[in-house]
Order: structure tokens, then C-alpha cells, then sequence
């Protein structure tokens, strides 16, 4: 006899979504979390606002060895559907740029919703209780805890990835996986600051603090947003995005003024005021800090005119197509998502179950999914969990 229609393990925001859309449907639902305050990573989004969605996602914003996967779930349960759910609990929320969501309050609103919708559904949430082992059985699961052992008919991990450890995050639902014959797409720190070493990392440190816009490329993405330089390299919204595209050892190129051809501009300057300095010209188009550091990297001290076409190509290069390879990234610590997971060639796009072991599900960031910076990994969240709550 079964204690539970569905066990699903991690209260975070899919194993929430699971958990509410399945005790709706009238099942039995036990939802558990190793943590002592749940929600974590929903609480310290967004710089505490919670970007709880984007109103554009799709497809093309997510990362993953089979970029279809994920149209099912978003087309089952789109933006529209959730911002429904947080208006109908009165939650004030602002669209900040390109389709982002944020609590107008607190991102411990969006926890409150969840919670309240659990304990309206039926839910029961246990926490702290840590999972030590998951047997399966001929019709059942048995879901071993420090809390007692609980049977099943359906198991939901939903323990995302390897990203900010300081709040409990873990590989243990990738082992769950292997334990049941699933693969791993190999894992990587996703939405994450660049390092940098030697020279590159010294001219970097001095300019710590300064940020500007910026378009990066790296493998034939790019992205159009801020950038900062830090104590340790990159990081800003732009590089986050592209670091989600970067591999080890790989170049990326940055653009410092977008909209502004600074060769053009420099040789124009040579042809009608040849004794300004190369700073003087470009005044106004980068701070004044970061272009004296970059004229002072380069050794620069000469006017316009008595600098060679050459030479101002290279300056221009440096602010329109600057060409560097970080040494690497700040790691899981730092890191917004985890890049890689379950191999969704094992997984149903339309339930999220495992197509190796019935009754075996797998949802979230733990999932090789990987969203872009805005919103796009808590839509995968709300998405994966609500499809796999029809189906358990």
C-alpha cells in the first residue's frame, strides 16, 4: 500500500509548481526539502524581486543538446499562465526590460503564493528532511529518509543543479539519475562573472567598478547589455548571458560603443584637428576612466596626427572588437544556473518522466535546460513542474 500518490523531492519553484498542479488534480502529494527555510533561490532572485518570469520566452532562450525539448512544457504552460496565477494573489509586479517580470515588493511574496497554494491543494511539505535513498520496487517506490521511509507510485526530482552551494545546492539529483540508468550531459557554472590572469586581469582590476554597455559575442551568440569590470575579470548582465555560451579555452569579443564607429571617428579627427589626443577626440563615448586606461594600456601619447592609420585601427580595435579569453569563470558560487543535467533523451517532452523507469520523473534546472539571464529559469521551472504534475 502506497503512503502517497507522488513524492517529489526539492521545494524549490518546479518542484512548488509539481506539487500545487498534481494535489489540484485531486492526488495525494508529499513534497520534501532538505533545507531549513524553503525557497531559497527563489528568495534571492532578482536582487530580492524575484525576476519570476519573461513574457517572451521560448525556445530560442534556452540551452540544451536537444533545443526542442523544452516547446512542449513552455506551450502547456506559458508566461501568461503563471503572471495569472500571481495576479490572482494581488501581487504587485513592474516589466523592467525585454519581457522581465518583478515583484513590485519582495521575491518572498512569490514564496508566500506557493506556499499558500500548497496548503489550499492539500499539499503536506516536510522540511528539513534529507533523502538518503530511492528504491524501486514491481509497483511502487520507496523513498528511504532521515525522516522515515515513505512508498509511492511516482517520484519527481526536482533538486535543480550544482549552482550556489551555499544554500544546499547539490549533484544529488544527477545521481539519482545515473542510479536509474540516465546519462548526464557533463555540467558547467551557467550566468556567470568571467577570471582573468596575467596582464589582462591586472589592466581589469584597475578599472574595477566601472560599468558600460556593451554587445559580447562568443560562438555565434551575442548579447547587448551591461558590463563591469571587476577585482577578477567581467560580469555584468552581458557577460553572464555569453558565459552561458563559453567553454574553456574559447575568445570572446566585446564591443565597448556599439553605436559608434571609433576608427571613423578617430581619422576624421586626423583630417580636421590633427593635434587633439586620441582621449580628447573619443571624450564622451567611454568614461573618462576606462578610455585613460585604455590609452594608458596601449601607450598612447602622441595627437592624432602623428599617429599612423595603423595605430588608430588598433586603438579603434580595442574599443570596438576587443578580443580576449578569459582564464576562466567564478564557478558554481557565483553561477545564477547550472549548464548541462539529465540527458533529456531519457525524458518525455510531454510528461517529463522518465523514459527508462515508469513513474520517474525529472523537472527543473536538474534538467539539461539551461535559461538566458531574465527571468527565462524560473519559466523552465513553472513550465517542467506543471506538466509533470498532470502526468504523476
Amino acid at each position: 500500500m502506497v503512503d502517497y500518490d507522488a513524492i517529489i523531492i526539492g521545494a524549490g519553484a518546479a518542484g512548488f509548481m509539481c506539487a500545487i498542479t498534481a494535489s489540484k488534480r485531486g492526488r495525494n502529494i508529499l513534497l520534501l526539502d532538505h533545507s531549513d527555510n524553503i525557497g531559497e533561490k527563489i528568495r534571492i532572485s532578482g536582487g530580492g524581486r524575484c525576476n519570476f518570469t519573461n513574457l517572451g520566452a521560448g525556445p530560442k532562450n534556452y540551452i540544451s543538446a536537444n533545443p526542442k525539448f523544452c516547446i512542449s512544457a513552455l506551450k502547456q504552460f506559458g508566461p501568461d499562465k503563471f503572471v495569472s496565477m500571481v495576479e490572482s494573489h494581488n501581487i504587485e509586479y513592474f516589466e523592467k526590460t525585454m519581457g522581465q517580470l518583478f515583484c513590485t515588493g519582495s521575491a518572498t511574496q512569490i514564496i508566500e503564493m506557493l506556499m499558500s497554494e500548497c496548503n489550499d491543494s492539500g499539499v503536506v511539505v516536510r522540511n528539513p528532511v534529507k533523502v538518503e535513498k530511492i528504491i524501486k520496487n514491481d509497483t511502487a517506490f520507496s523513498v528511504k529518509t532521515d525522516n522515515g521511509d515513505f512508498q509511492t507510485t511516482s517520484v519527481v526530482v526536482a533538486t535543480g543543479g550544482l549552482s550556489i552551494p551555499k544554500i544546499g545546492a547539490s549533484d544529488f539529483g544527477h545521481q539519482i539519475a545515473r542510479e536509474f540508468g540516465h546519462d548526464i550531459i557533463p555540467t558547467s557554472p551557467a550566468l556567470v562573472p568571467f577570471t582573468f590572469s596575467g596582464d589582462a586581469l591586472k589592466s581589469m582590476s584597475t578599472l574595477s567598478g566601472i560599468s558600460v554597455d556593451a554587445t559580447i559575442n562568443c560562438n555565434g551568440a551575442n548579447f547587448s547589455d551591461g558590463l563591469l569590470f571587476t577585482h577578477r575579470g567581467l560580469s555584468g548582465p552581458a557577460i553572464l548571458q555569453i558565459s552561458s555560451y563559453w567553454s574553456h579555452g574559447d575568445e570572446i569579443s566585446i564591443d565597448l560603443a556599439p553605436s559608434i564607429d571609433v576608427f571613423a571617428k578617430l581619422k576624421l579627427a586626423k583630417e580636421k584637428t590633427p593635434k587633439q589626443l586620441p582621449q580628447t577626440v573619443l571624450s564622451g563615448i567611454l568614461s573618462k576612466r576606462l578610455l585613460q586606461g585604455i590609452i594608458d594600456e596601449m601607450g598612447f601619447n602622441q595627437t592624432i596626427g602623428q599617429t599612423s592609420d595603423k595605430n588608430l585601427q588598433i586603438l579603434a580595435d580595442r574599443i570596438n572588437n576587443w578580443r580576449v579569453t578569459p582564464a576562466g569563470v567564478e564557478g558554481y558560487r557565483t553561477a545564477e544556473v547550472t549548464r548541462g543535467g539529465v540527458d533529456t533523451n531519457g525524458l518525455s517532452s510531454k510528461t517529463m518522466e522518465s523514459e527508462k523507469v515508469a513513474g520517474l520523473f525529472f523537472i527543473g534546472e536538474v534538467v539539461d535546460v539551461t535559461g538566458q539571464l531574465g527571468g527565462y529559469n524560473f519559466q523552465w521551472a513553472w513550465s517542467s513542474g506543471f506538466v509533470a504534475g498532470q502526468y504523476i
